[in-house]
């Protein structure tokens, strides 16, 4: 079975090179211009209801799953489920964290539940690759939006629903994405203490206070019309954040009534005003680069902009120094 799996590892990583040449040399962008569910992608769906919602939805998320993983909690219910938001060309970046941080069997006794965050891509040999990436690795869902960066909200929503769906057991959830290390030691042992009674109603992360930009030039423009307001309430940069899981549906259901925003990280903190949960200040979570230290990084849950082959390195050099000290 292991040289089974090993040879069709090979061949993933050989097809998503041969693909992604492929596509960068030969073919043009394209835009997408269809709706229809790919026919060749099996959708797993569970369906779900959730009470308590006496008014009609002004978002009813109403996309469905190409790619979903229902009985990934059902034998062992995560202490963390993991959330990641990536893109089908980030196949480097995925591997690295099944090899580094995200590795499901870094802790003993400790059941961590690693995925993977995508919509649908235009193209369909991405769409393909992600398929048999996912057969391989088990760790991807895919609901049947476009995946773009403005549809970033709708992707962690897929997660949030994911998670009260089927996974509404486990103890905390962490949401960040493929270009983030994390020192897991430190969000196990000294943020989360698994020997201690899980908290709820919790959410914490790198917590920013601001308001909207108005230059359309910027990647965080907001319209007047779409946010009128001055200022934003306090929300958790989205390169990483964390939460107990009864918060995720508590995100989920109230997104049904709440107009959707383009930044994520903004409207997740649109939702928990609603809630009246306030996100509690770590100074833990970095939402900026870290030239890489030993002593430094010892010091941190999170760390951004870190690309693959950074990633191994990391990781790498602290997992064989754990010995020494600072």
């Amino acid at each position: 079975m292991a040289s089974k799996v090993s040879c069709l590892y090979v061949l993933t990583v050989v097809c998503w090179a041969s693909a992604l040449w492929y596509l960068s040399v030969t073919r043009p962008t394209s835009s997408y211009t269809g709706s229809k569910p790919f026919s060749h992608l099996t959708v797993a769906r569970k369906n779900f209801t959730f009470g308590n919602i006496r008014t009609r939805p002004i978002n009813p998320h109403s996309f469905e799953f190409l790619i979903n993983e229902p009985n990934k909690c059902e034998k062992n219910i995560p202490f963390l489920v993991i959330l990641i938001s990536t893109t089908h060309k980030e196949f480097d970046a995925r591997q690295a964290i099944r090899e580094t941080w995200g590795d499901e069997n870094n802790f003993k006794g400790i059941k961590i539940a690693t995925l993977f965050l995508l919509g649908k891509d235009a193209d369909p040999v991405l769409n393909q690759m992600v398929e048999q990436e996912s057969q391989i690795f088990h760790d991807i869902i895919v609901e049947d939006f476009i995946d773009s960066y403005h549809n970033l909200t709708l992707k962690t929503l897929m997660g949030m629903r994911w998670v009260a769906t089927f996974c509404s057991k486990a103890k905390y959830i962490m949401k960040t994405d493929s270009d983030i290390f994390v020192n897991m030691d430190n969000l196990i042992y000294k943020l989360l203490k698994p020997t201690t009674k899980p908290r709820r109603r919790y959410f914490t992360g790198y917590v920013i206070n601001g308001g909207p930009i108005r230059d359309v030039r910027s990647k965080w423009y907001m319209p007047r019309d779409l946010y009128p307001d001055s200022n934003y309430p306090p929300f958790c940069s989205g390169t990483g954040y964390i939460f107990s899981a009864d918060v995720a549906e508590l995100i989920y259901k109230t997104s049904l009534h709440t107009r959707l925003l383009h930044l994520e990280d903004v409207y997740v903190g649109l939702c928990l005003r609603k809630l009246g949960i306030h996100p509690f200040q770590n100074s833990g979570f970095n939402h900026w680069k870290m030239a890489y230290s030993l002593c430094r990084y010892r010091r941190v849950i999170t760390v951004h902009q870190i690309s693959p082959e950074e990633m191994h390195r990391i990781w790498n050099d602290m997992s064989s120094k754990k010995h020494l000290r600072c």
